[in-house]
């Protein structure tokens, strides 16, 4: 059984920059292709960035040249550099892993970390 627990993330102002961190505990994931998804109030879940095994990385457009999602399989965590951070970024921030199907839907991930809050002022 896997279980993902997120880091990382607070109160910032615009502009600023934020890493999240998700660590892994239980069978190893460094086989799987890993993803963030963040959630704002009063809307749906969407896709930030994910990064498969090889360390190949596929980001949603808001995402590109401003986040940089990584992992360090020897030890199990996944991150997220958040930087040029906008109000509109404000969201829960969830880690995820895959499990089947298109790596920018939510429901081809199979396990969920409680997510990490992530607020910026403007």
């Amino acid at each position: 059984q896997v279980q993902l627990y997120e880091s990382g993330g607070g109160l910032t102002q615009a502009g600023d920059s934020l890493r999240l961190s998700c660590a892994t505990s239980g069978r190893t994931v460094s086989s799987r292709l890993m993803g963030w998804f963040r959630q704002a109030p009063g809307k749906e879940r969407e896709f930030v960035a994910a990064i498969l095994w090889t360390s190949t990385t596929y980001y949603a457009d808001f995402a590109k040249g401003r986040f940089t999602i990584s992992r360090d399989n020897t030890k199990n965590m996944l991150y997220l550099q958040m930087s040029a951070l906008k109000p509109e970024d404000t969201a829960v921030y969830y880690c995820a892993a895959h499990s089947a199907g298109s790596l920018y839907s939510t429901s081809s991930y199979n396990v969920w970390g409680q997510g990490t809050q992530v607020t910026v002022s403007s």
